[in-house]
């Protein structure tokens, strides 16, 4: 039996703007996946999922030869043809990985709500790299794509800085992100969700983004990791989301859901879904109930390191 796990992950700083070079503030989230494989006397991959209560949320059997196979096959689940993509994915990238005569049973673990957006994909993702002893950032590229923030979330038990290089190749540096506020920072889940397909898909068309834009994004970063006041922070933010909103065409989340907060709140990742961050002196959990939100986890719970 083989046991891999990965951090799931949160976009502090650079949503959309991560894809074209801005130096970007990337979290690990103490929750995770884990991913567990067996070998098992049939000819075929047996695949379940389990969720953070203990219940399976999906699970089937693929035959190895048709892992192995370039053929179309009919599947009625979504979840079985993306996770037969990634699969052939895995195969494509180490050929002979998957063998006809040896089978296997995996289980993957979450240890996060799945619907939440920490990083279901991701961790996935990087735990079947680690099985396979594949680059996770080329697992990702040949199945969702993306930035890749969410791997090297996946891979450090800390805080990063992550940038696309010219040559497109990903620079993570770990960082120490545990600033003497950090008691004020809480993360707050929309119950809503939001495709990053599409958003990345929005924010590429509008094709607003510059060389200005991206070193702008890059300071407040670098100012962000070095921040020791709230104040100075918040004012960080206001102006984060300010460049994001111009960016993509949209209100920011603050206007137009929490104008009348105590407090700052800034999106994380794509703009409409998932978690937001917000800051205040007072617990805002009483304040987010009242709007129908009652996941409000504090920093020290979520962030990893």
């Amino acid at each position: 039996m083989e046991t891999y796990r990965s951090n799931g992950k949160l976009l502090l700083t650079g949503e959309y703007t991560v894809l074209d070079g801005a130096l970007s503030l990337a979290l690990p989230t103490k929750l995770g996946q884990t991913l567990v494989v067996e070998k098992n006397n049939s000819s075929q991959l047996t695949w379940k999922s389990i969720d953070e209560k203990g219940n399976i949320w999906f699970e089937d059997c693929f035959n190895i030869d048709a892992i192995l196979s370039k053929k179309d096959i009919p599947l009625s689940n979504n979840i079985s043809k993306r996770l037969l993509e990634i699969l052939r994915a895995v195969n494509s990238l180490k050929p002979g990985f998957f063998n006809p005569k040896e089978g296997l049973s995996i289980t993957t673990t979450l240890e996060f709500n799945r619907h939440w957006g920490l990083g279901t994909s991701s961790t996935l993702i990087n735990n079947m790299s680690s099985w396979a002893k594949i680059d996770a950032y080329q697992l990702l590229k040949a199945t969702f794509g993306g930035s890749g923030y969410d791997i090297a979330c996946a891979q450090y038990n800390g805080s990063v800085l992550y940038q696309i290089q010219k040559n497109n190749n990903p620079l993570v540096r770990a960082i120490p992100f545990n600033p003497p506020f950090s008691h004020y920072l809480y993360f707050v889940y929309l119950n809503l969700k939001q495709n990053s397909r599409e958003g990345i898909s929005s924010y590429r068309n509008l094709n607003k983004v510059n060389s200005t834009v991206i070193d702008r994004v890059s300071a407040i970063t670098t100012d962000i990791t070095k921040c020791k006041s709230l104040d100075q922070f918040n004012r960080l933010i206001i102006e984060h989301e300010t460049i994001i909103s111009e960016l993509i065409q949209q209100e920011p989340i603050k206007q137009r859901l929490f104008n009348d907060f105590d407090g700052e709140v800034k999106s994380l990742g794509a703009w409409g879904g998932d978690f937001i961050l917000a800051t205040s002196k007072n617990n805002p959990s009483d304040y987010f109930k009242s709007k129908g939100l009652d996941i409000v986890i504090p920093f020290s719970k979520m962030v990893l390191g």
